[in-house]
């Protein structure tokens, strides 16, 4: 994992601690994980027949750790296992730890953060340690339901199987605090997908339909519910050997074998699926897959919402996702007389998720994906129709959505322009510079996207679309820099304010000042970069995009360059206070190399708004 990954990022951690009866142990659990700064509760789920709490923690890869870490520690301190008992599965005080990757890190990245945090679990607290699912160190040991096999009660004899040696921690038994399970695992949205009928059954149908684990095969149906048809058998006596695929019915073992390997699979491997027991198939049912992998799905009816829901588990939304299950239900429900009216988000969904489904209905009705971040969450939500029964609240509901909206940006335009005409150094330059480049970029953006939408153009829409979408994350990432220009230039004022009155502190000052203004220049610098990408989108909009957008995409170019060269200035200017000579001379170089550039597009765009005008 990289340095910097350390801060940035957003990470969820699930912890399920063995108490779910006293509040009092449950708050100060929750406390311990949440005094680590940059680290937010969503959630604390009780629940007394469990005897359990699910806690939902999020926060950035350093900051998540530690507070696992913390979170682990008070619950071996207040929970006794051995006198615990509940109606959930469970073998430890913290009986699961789970790491989630939910936007600017990678399971990669998880799993690094979960195996550290079980060696310090097993090594600091000495409390045993397995690691499971993705972050397993053995094949064996992936599966939570064989780790966890025998509950509690099986500890004392398994810490003395080398078999089942933990990963960390001494392999002893620990009365109170039992294990810690420590994993990595994507995140599970769940999901439901309303009806327009009270008849469970009814959403039954589709839920077997859909999910991994499929239905019995029928055939014969004798209305349009699936579960309306004749079950299948396997019958050696009578030779009839059905296959799951296709439901036509092959008259030995051997022969429907050959069927299924002729379509990428085998009667072993579906009936290993099913958990059936290939030899004593004689009279068993015959079996098929849902439609969708990582997907986990029942028929149920809320009475407070006056309907019937097919509740899902997504357990792999980069494999299936929100919009790929609701497009399918809509289609069953309509074979079957039946409307999907919409869909409810239980709890949050990370942004990516929910961005993949906004673009791809995007491009289902043939428009731009090259839009600003909202208006694809908007596309979404009114999509997968995610205020069918309360108003979605995306601000609540939306994990990691990156936001532009900063001190400066948040402003009204006559507010912000005030701010800078007072008599303050910042925001200055540097944040004038990034704001013209932001306002480049949405020009560009514009005129792709006004050129994908013309008829006359189509045959241009897949670079327009392209050019718009690069446009639209330059337009974001300027608009961060406008307070990150400003916020760099504090951090040189609160060098310059340290004490200097020794010898010491007068170094720590002199550093504090090197470090800020070294910071001060690598933000104009980035923007300068930024910009000039800004430019040469711009400059393609001028001889790609439609002539009636001449001038829009000309007047890109213009704010483009501007924000090129302030940029180049502040960058300058800052360089003068720094030290560091090879550092200096590197950037001296880079930037004459910027400029230049940024003037060639210029002059290239210029002549062809001339062209046309």
């Amino acid at each position: 994992m990289s340095e910097n990954r350390g801060q940035e990022g957003l990470i969820e951690c699930v912890p399920n601690i063995s108490e779910g009866r006293d509040q009092v142990k449950i708050d100060q659990i929750v406390a311990a994980a949440t005094a680590v700064p940059g680290v937010r509760c969503l959630d604390v789920d009780p629940g007394s027949d469990t005897h359990r709490t699910v806690i939902t923690l999020v926060g950035a890869p350093d900051p998540i750790a530690e507070a696992a870490f913390r979170l682990v520690q008070k619950a071996s301190e207040l929970i006794d296992m051995s006198q615990h008992h509940g109606a959930h599965a469970r073998h430890g005080a913290t009986d699961v730890c789970p790491f989630i990757p939910v936007s600017g890190v990678t399971m990669e990245d998880c799993i690094e953060v979960a195996r550290a945090v079980g060696k310090r679990i097993g090594e600091e607290l000495e409390i045993p340690v397995y690691m499971y699912d993705r972050a397993a160190l053995t094949e064996d040991r992936s599966s939570l339901a064989d780790v966890r096999r025998g509950e509690y009660e099986a500890l004392p004899e398994k810490m003395t199987d080398p078999e089942w040696k933990p990963d960390f921690g001494p392999a002893e038994f620990k009365p109170g605090p039992g294990v810690v399970t420590v994993g990595a695992r994507e995140f599970l949205i769940a999901y439901n997908v309303n009806l327009n009928t009270r008849d469970k059954p009814k959403a039954d149908d589709l839920a077997m339909e859909i999910r991994e684990k499929g239905r019995a095969v029928r055939i014969e149906q004798k209305t349009p519910y699936y579960s309306s048809g004749k079950l299948l058998r396997y019958s050696d006596s009578e030779g009839q050997w059905p296959s799951n695929l296709t439901g036509e019915i092959f008259d030995s073992r051997n022969a429907l074998d050959q069927h299924l390997k002729e379509n990428g699979t085998s009667l072993a491997d579906e009936v290993a699926f099913f958990g059936q027991d290939p030899e004593k198939l004689d009279g068993e049912m015959v079996m098929k897959r849902g439609t969708f992998e990582h997907c986990r799905a029942v028929g149920w009816v809320i009475p407070e919402y006056g309907r019937a829901q097919i509740s899902i588990n997504l357990t792999d939304f980069n494999v299936t996702n929100m919009h790929h299950v609701v497009d399918a239900c809509r289609d069953l429900a309509e074979s079957r007389g039946l409307v999907i009216t919409g869909s409810e988000l239980v709890g949050v969904v990370p942004y990516r998720a929910i961005h993949e489904s906004g673009q791809h209905y995007l491009r289902s009705q043939g428009s731009s994906g090259g839009v600003p971040m909202k208006d694809i969450i908007a596309t979404a939500v009114q999509s997968l129709g995610l205020s069918d029964i309360t108003p979605f609240d995306t601000d609540a509901s939306v994990l990691g959505m990156p936001t532009t909206r900063g001190e400066l940006t948040g402003m009204e335009i006559h507010e912000f322009t005030d701010e800078v005409s007072r008599d303050s150094p910042a925001p200055g330059g540097g944040s004038i510079a990034a704001l013209a480049g932001a306002l480049g970029a949405a020009l560009g953006s514009m005129v792709a996207n006004l050129t994908y939408g013309k008829r006359k153009y189509r045959k241009r829409q897949p670079e327009m679309e392209e050019l718009a979408i690069h446009a639209q994350k330059l337009k974001d990432d300027l608009l961060r820099a406008v307070d990150e220009d400003t916020a760099a230039f504090e951090e040189v004022i609160q060098a310059m304010r340290l004490p200097q009155g020794s010898p010491d502190q007068e170094e720590v000052r002199l550093k504090a000042i090197e470090a800020g203004y070294r910071h001060a220049t690598e933000v104009p610098m980035n923007t300068a970069r930024l910009c000039l990408e800004v430019l040469q989108l711009a400059m393609e909009a001028t001889r790609r995009g439609m002539p009636a957008s001449i001038t829009d995409a000309g007047t890109a170019c213009w704010m483009a360059r501007a924000g090129v060269e302030s940029a180049l200035y502040n960058v300058r200017v800052n360089l003068g206070e720094l030290q560091d000579s090879e550092w200096k001379s590197a950037l001296i170089e880079e930037t004459a190399t910027i400029s230049a550039q940024a003037d060639q597009f210029l002059r290239e765009s210029r002549d062809q708004v001339d062209k046309i005008l």
